[in-house]
């Protein structure tokens, strides 16, 4: 009766760890395995287990482009997520000033970005904003007599045009989640505050930014995942095939689809796949120990 008791359980689990078996960890455990051998287009079937090759081609190889794609992620996702942050708080207390009018409809609004489909928003931005002929930004500089500008075509304005369509993207999330923690600090902690003479920079300082810490914190570390291992922006803006800008900009995650579906290097793709996914697997405990530790 005992042994019936502790077997029930795994009997009841069972159908659910085989999905998660099938759809999470067989994938995983084959491109680690793929990770080790040579297979691409011309080892298809007939790929030799080379053992850490790839991952040494990745890390240690100078002219392997992945510690550049690396650097270029690393500065990517710190830059936006700064900003992200910042003006999104600065917005949210905009949304939340004193005696604001049709507040409801702004936030409406700001909500479009994030609502519309990134397939067509980056495509819209790539013909409508960033075009050299008919982009609203040429146009607008030859207005005021400036010179037209390649915005795709260079890799440090490709990465800023990037970072920008990303901020317009991404924006409206932190700034929801912001403004719906803002909503929730009492506000007698402001009224005592202005009793006692403070002023805007106090009251943000030492009662509204302690207050929005654990709220928000989990906002800012999901999207720091998904700026991380942001893909569609870049590709679709300078790499995607038959549409070359000229910008030779990589991310780590454009990098291994580049090897897998351009080079057709399936060994090395599958070692920068397992490399990202430990780089993620670290980030997740630090930063989880960090909440813990400041709990």
């Amino acid at each position: 009766m005992k042994r019936k008791h502790k077997t029930l359980p795994w009997l009841y689990v069972l159908p659910a760890m085989i999905l998660i078996g099938g759809i999470i960890v067989f994938p995983i455990l084959y491109t680690g395995f793929i990770s080790l051998t040579n297979m691409n287009l011309f080892h298809w079937s007939n790929f030799k287990v080379i053992g850490l090759g790839n991952y040494q081609r990745a890390l240690f190889k100078v002219d392997s482009g992945f510690m550049m794609a690396l650097l270029t992620t690393v500065i990517w996702t710190v830059i936006n997520m700064v900003l992200q942050v910042t003006i999104a708080y600065l917005i949210a207390l905009g949304l939340n000033a004193p005696g604001l009018k049709l507040r409801r409809l702004y936030k409406t609004l700001l909500m479009f970005p994030w609502a519309m489909p990134a397939y067509v928003s980056i495509l819209l931005w790539r013909v409508g904003m960033y075009n050299t002929e008919f982009g609203l930004f040429n146009k607008m500089a030859v207005m005021f007599g400036l010179p037209k500008l390649n915005y795709l075509s260079e890799n440090v304005p490709a990465f800023l045009s990037s970072m920008i369509l990303n901020l317009w993207m991404a924006l409206p999330f932190m700034i929801m989640m912001i403004d719906g923690a803002l909503q929730s600090i009492d506000q007698s902690f402001y009224d005592s505050a202005m009793i006692d003479g403070a002023g805007f920079i106090k009251k943000n300082r030492y009662i509204t930014i302690p207050s929005l810490k654990p709220i928000i914190a989990p906002a800012i570390i999901m999207t720091t995942f998904t700026t991380f291992k942001q893909f569609d922006i870049i590709y679709l803006l300078t790499l995607q095939k038959g549409s070359l800008t000229g910008s030779t900009l990589q991310t780590i995650i454009t990098y291994a689809h580049q090897n897998a579906f351009v080079s057709n290097n399936y060994g090395l793709s599958s070692a920068v796949s397992i490399i990202i996914f430990v780089i993620i697997i670290l980030f997740s405990l630090f930063t989880n120990r960090a909440i813990k530790e400041e709990n």
